[in-house]
């Protein structure tokens, strides 16, 4: 009896030690590739990324000569500072203000590492837009006016900062005494609905009442009353005189077609209006502004600067230019030191 029972222990044991053996042999499945990417994420393992580091949002008023070259030079340096690093949403308003502001809040939304506002009512737009998201401004005259800054120093503080397309009024005004010394009235043409062109038309009075003449402002509320109102300044002036004004830049065509047949000759703020349907401006590069713009932005976007301390860049040098094609046609003698653009 005995023996039996030890034989059957023994048996038992046997069995025992077989099936954890069969067990311990399974073949391990390979992980799936599925597994293989749950636990690189798990492990915290992400894969590479491409693309821009940096997004700049542009909000640009309209298309035209002057606010092109900006964008343009603004991009350009952009580009050249960060390479494939940096990418651009760029959003054009078409003229609409309005549309400037859907524009920014998009940016906002898209949480874009930065702002250009093209032109003053883009400027105004960012600015209540946001009050985080760094925002330069480039082709706005008066960062004071435009941002209703009544004790304006220089530096705009907060997220704020930008370049100026300001040329001297003084030297302007002077550019009319110039190429028309016998005209007696001077009629301003703007538009209203632009503060820096208000700013602009009223300072240039001033200095061309100084010099002896009669100024009346001539203001038109958007492109609808344009023409009605260019053709009143011209039946009742000599000379006109349009300033940096982004309405009048949109539609130097209508301007030209109603002041060429009539001999009346138009010296205004800046070259791109100037190629359109004036005879002479005291004028920048609005490529270089835009240049200058980028460079203060790759100094914000690389921690370099503090956009709040950062004060408002003018242009470096102006330039006289003259319309060699209009001032033929008018009959107008261009004196030396100015240069026929291209």
């Amino acid at each position: 009896m005995k023996k039996l029972l030890a034989m059957l222990l023994a048996l038992s044991m046997a069995v025992s030690v077989a099936a954890c053996g069969s067990k311990s042999e399974e073949p391990t499945e390979a992980p799936s590739e599925t597994q293989e990417e749950a636990s690189g994420e798990e492990a915290g393992t992400e894969a590479p990324t491409d693309g821009a580091e940096y997004v700049v949002g542009i909000c640009q008023l309209v298309q035209h000569d002057a606010l092109d070259a900006a964008t343009q030079g603004f991009k350009d340096a952009l580009t050249e500072e960060f390479g494939d690093k940096i990418s651009f949403d760029e959003q054009n308003a078409s003229g609409d203000v309005p549309t400037c502001s859907t524009i920014v809040n998009q940016f906002v939304s898209d949480e874009v590492d930065l702002i250009l506002a093209n032109a003053t009512p883009a400027l105004q737009a960012a600015q209540a837009g946001t009050g985080t998201i760094p925002i330069l401004g480039t082709s706005v005259t008066e960062y004071g006016v435009a941002l209703n800054i009544s004790d304006f120093n220089g530096t705009v503080g907060g997220n704020i900062s930008g370049t100026s397309d300001l040329a001297p009024l003084d030297e302007q005004a002077q550019i009319v005494k110039e190429l028309f010394p016998d005209a007696k009235n001077v009629g301003l043409v703007y538009c209203s609905a632009e503060a820096n062109s208000q700013y602009q038309v009223d300072t240039v009075q001033g200095f061309l009442e100084e010099l002896g003449y009669t100024c009346k402002q001539y203001s038109f509320a958007d492109s609808n009353d344009l023409s009605s109102v260019t053709q009143t300044a011209v039946d009742e002036s000599d000379v006109l005189y349009i300033p940096t004004d982004n309405t009048a830049a949109n539609n130097t065509e209508v301007i030209r077609n109603i002041c060429e047949p009539a001999k009346m000759p138009v010296v205004v703020g800046e070259e791109g209006i100037c190629a359109g349907c004036g005879v002479a401006t005291l004028s920048i590069s609005y490529y270089d502004l835009g240049v200058a713009t980028g460079k203060m932005a790759a100094k914000i976007l690389k921690g370099e600067s503090d956009i709040a301390a950062m004060p408002i860049e003018y242009a470096p040098q102006f330039t006289k230019k003259y319309n060699q094609e209009l001032c033929d046609s008018l009959g107008i003698t261009i004196p030396e030191g100015y240069e026929a653009i291209q």
